[in-house]
């Protein structure tokens, strides 16, 4: 019942989810999904079952990398955010001692 793309699938999950975590977070939630739909096939008989520990593997790095993307987002917004209000603060105090 293999076709043959189990092992290529396996490997190009494990990569996604590595990367997702060393350089690029924005890959780990297609790591994550694609690491479902091939755990899901695994089960189903199809692919190598022997691939199924780099699956898992790659599945979580994807969800690790996923938080660590949504992390980092939020980080982002509250700089802004933070730092919006301090240039804020400066340039109206600057423009109220002008007047």
């Amino acid at each position: 019942m293999s076709n043959g793309s189990g092992s290529s699938n396996a490997t190009l999950i494990l990569v996604l989810g590595i990367l997702s975590i060393v350089c690029l977070p924005i890959l780990g939630p297609v790591a994550w999904i694609m690491g479902n739909n091939a755990l899901k096939e695994l089960e189903q008989g199809f692919g190598d079952p022997n691939s199924r520990g780099l699956v898992v593997a790659g599945r979580i790095l994807g969800i690790i990398g996923t938080v660590l993307l949504v992390l980092s987002c939020i980080y982002v917004i509250f700089m802004f955010a933070f730092f919006g209000t301090i240039v804020f603060a400066f340039f109206g105090t600057i423009a109220a001692t002008q007047q």
